[in-house]
């Protein structure tokens, strides 16, 4: 499993990076995890436009799924004509959401999309098995532990603490990790994690290695490596746009 690093930024694109994007590919299959803000021009350098071949949406907010809906219009007007639909994994109410971007009509969306509704569980995407689980978000969101031949990826997605990060990423080779907040008294509870509390998520988990993402851009990302450093041993590095990570 090959894993591109295309947008790491929290909340809004950054100077340096789109919003949450990420980019699996195995078997020469491509799995686009997650669309957020500026995501679809910086995608096109690591796969062909119509390339993709499935994706999958941990939840509705903007700075995960908006460019789902310039990718709709990519693939409705091409000058060959519209591309055939390909599936969109996402929480109920995907395909209402991705309507509304372009001010669409439902059926011109679900003719170049398949939506499939996630719920807790395991499904097959292409060569991948994906284990989707609910988060600690205000809106519906899924967590994701994806397994290829042997390697095992989880991915965060947006949370609060949760033991239910803690059974997804048991054991993983990696772990993205959302690390919107840096310590401090003003934090929301079941919202975002700090960089120390992904920290300790990973190693509860007991995973190999620990990818911070979800930076925000006005953050110091130095100091969110040093706020992690303190509570998990194992390799810790920062997401940055472009950073291929896999077996």
């Amino acid at each position: 499993m090959r894993v591109t690093v295309v947008g790491c930024a929290g909340s809004f694109p950054g100077p340096d990076s789109p919003a949450s994007c990420y980019l699996l590919e195995a078997e020469g299959f491509r799995l686009v995890v997650d669309m957020g803000n500026g995501a679809l021009g910086v995608l096109q350098r690591y796969a062909e436009l119509f390339g993709i071949d499935a994706i999958c949406l941990s939840h509705l907010h903007a700075d995960h799924c908006v460019d789902l809906g310039a990718y709709w219009v990519a693939r409705r007007y091409t000058e060959a004509g519209p591309r055939p639909p390909i599936p969109v994994y996402g929480p109920r109410g995907t395909a209402d959401r991705v309507a509304g971007f372009g001010g669409e009509g439902l059926a011109s969306v679900q003719a170049r999309f398949i939506f499939h509704d996630l719920a807790p569980g395991r499904i097959e995407i292409g060569p991948f098995r994906v284990t989707a689980d609910r988060m600690n978000h205000p809106v519906e969101t899924y967590g994701f532990r994806v397994e290829q031949d042997g390697w095992r990826l989880a991915y965060s997605a947006d949370t609060g603490e949760s033991d239910a990060l803690v059974r997804l990423a048991a054991g993983v080779d990696l772990l993205l990790c959302e690390a919107s907040f840096l310590d401090g008294p003003a934090n929301r509870p079941n919202l975002h994690l700090s960089a120390r509390q992904a920290a300790e998520h990973a190693a509860r988990a007991g995973v190999g290695q620990l990818v911070l993402t979800h930076l925000v851009p006005w953050h110091d990302r130095e100091r969110s490596l040093a706020e992690a450093s303190g509570a998990y041993h194992g390799p810790l590095s920062l997401a940055t746009s472009g950073l291929v990570l896999g077996s």
